[in-house]
């Protein structure tokens, strides 16, 4: 079985900034599809992003799982405003840009190298029912990794 304790890609210390946060009780389609809309931005264009997502300005494309998904404003196509999704994964990325800041990285040239998630732990609980009995109901949870780098100019 695959150990996923560390990150996705082994990058050089010297010139990248990262930081995950495991367990985060969200939808493992819509994270997918928020990390794949930030990578390779600038750190204050995915900062803007997804803050737009929050306040439901701008949707995030979807490339899988497209039934029944509406196509939106502005040239989007198919996409959805995952809120809660997008406040978890804009808490990583501030996380990452506070580790490169204590590095002594200028933040404002840095860029999402990798971003992307990974189904954490499941949760099983219990629903009750009539007559004693119990369906049982998962939870999933999403580990979630940003890598940012310093941007050549």
């Amino acid at each position: 079985m695959a150990k996923h304790a560390g990150y996705t890609i082994e990058t050089d210390p010297e010139k990248t900034a990262r930081s995950i946060g495991k367990e985060f009780p969200i939808s493992p389609k819509s994270a997918q599809a928020v990390c794949r809309a930030i990578r390779g931005l600038p750190i204050e264009k995915a900062r803007t992003l997804l803050e737009g997502v929050i306040a439901q300005k701008v949707a995030v494309p979807y490339k899988r799982h497209l039934y029944q998904i509406t196509h939106q404003k502005g040239g989007v196509g198919p996409g959805r405003f995952p809120k809660k999704t997008a406040k978890y994964i804009l808490y990583v990325l501030t996380d990452a840009e506070n580790n490169a800041e204590y590095k002594g990285f200028d933040t404002e040239s840095l860029r999402v190298l990798a971003a992307s998630s990974h189904h954490g732990r499941t949760w099983h609980q219990r629903m009750p029912r009539a007559h004693g009995r119990w369906t049982q109901k998962d939870r999933q949870t999403v580990n979630v990794e940003i890598i940012l780098e310093k941007r050549e100019e």
